[in-house]
């Protein structure tokens, strides 16, 4: 389910079920030099979370993306982030990032970093293999959490 107002509607009506959501965590980088790798980043991210979507569809909440450029990511709480979606009734939240420097923050998050692999080149079924081998990644480290 992604934050739309038709998914929003029906995340009311069925909140017992949803109990997860997902928050990319996007760096965003101008600068010539670095601009290709951001935004290479940045379309990874938002395929992957899009397919965890469509795999968990009526489990849990994607959330547009959480954008900062690198001079403000010591100003970014994500722990302000998760409070305010706990107080909503999230049970379980996730952080996906390709930012290494998420890793390190509090444990009481829940972070998935992920290396940024570029999509852009690749026809649809090879792009298709790599979200899937992406997500047998990450499954573990959500149903460790759900059965917790």
């Amino acid at each position: 389910m992604f934050f739309n107002v038709k998914d929003m509607e029906q995340i009311h009506a069925q909140k017992q079920f949803i109990d997860t959501v997902i928050v990319p965590l996007l760096s965003l980088e101008f600068a010539d030099e670095r601009s290709k790798q951001s935004s290479s980043a940045a379309e990874f991210l938002m395929s992957l979370t899009a397919f965890i979507e469509q795999q968990f569809k009526g489990r849990l909440l994607v959330t547009p993306p959480f954008s900062y450029i690198e001079s403000l990511k010591e100003t970014v709480s994500p722990e302000a982030i998760a409070a305010e979606l706990q107080s909503a009734g999230f049970k379980h939240i996730f952080f996906v990032t390709c930012d290494h420097h998420w890793t390190t923050m509090s444990d009481s998050l829940q972070v998935v970093w992920l290396p940024a692999i570029p999509l852009e080149s690749m026809d649809k079924a090879v792009k298709q293999r790599i979200l899937e081998d992406q997500l047998k990644q990450v499954i573990p480290t959500f149903t460790k959490v759900w059965t917790s």
